[in-house]
């Protein structure tokens, strides 16, 4: 039986990189994803190896699972009028492109939207993450190298 977590995890990928189709197999298990649109929540086609087609459970795959994540300095973040810029993925965080860089951004670091404030890694496929808002970096919660969960608080940012 695939885990749930896993595909979970797959349908986050597969959204975030915008791919219409993907067909993992091994000699254990085969799944298929497949989105006739890039609107449309992707669906499974294929199933665990040995079970019958259509066993794997689809409910609730766009809405992602609740994450234990530290929530004392979002919290405290909010109540100070500072915004946080959260993890869209599961994988690595990187503060630079390469490890002889300096990072993208630092405490007291401007920003605007467009700004790339980090890289994460995910099935080995680097993805640039922008700050999605304007202000002055207050806080980076995460350490270089560190695995990080969706929704995972990142930076804190005093808002311009």
């Amino acid at each position: 039986m695939i885990d749930i977590r896993k595909l979970k995890e797959l349908v986050r990928l597969m959204v975030a990189n915008d791919l219409t189709e993907l067909d993992l197999r091994d000699s254990e298990e085969q799944v298929t994803l497949r989105r006739d649109g890039l609107n449309q929540a992707p669906h499974v086609v294929g199933a665990a190896a040995g079970a019958p087609p259509g066993s794997a459970a689809t409910a609730g795959l766009s809405t992602p699972a609740s994450a234990s994540k530290p929530m004392a300095a979002p919290e405290a973040a909010a109540e100070q009028g500072l915004a946080t810029i959260e993890s869209p993925m599961v994988g690595t965080f990187y503060a630079a492109s390469n490890p002889d860089s300096s990072p993208f951004v630092a405490v007291g670091s401007s920003v605007d939207p467009d700004t790339v404030v980090c890289m994460i890694e995910a099935m080995k496929i680097f993805n640039e993450i922008k700050a999605e808002c304007s202000g002055t970096i207050e806080k980076v919660l995460v350490n270089n190298g560190e695995s990080i969960e969706f929704g995972q608080p990142l930076f804190i940012v005093r808002p311009s």
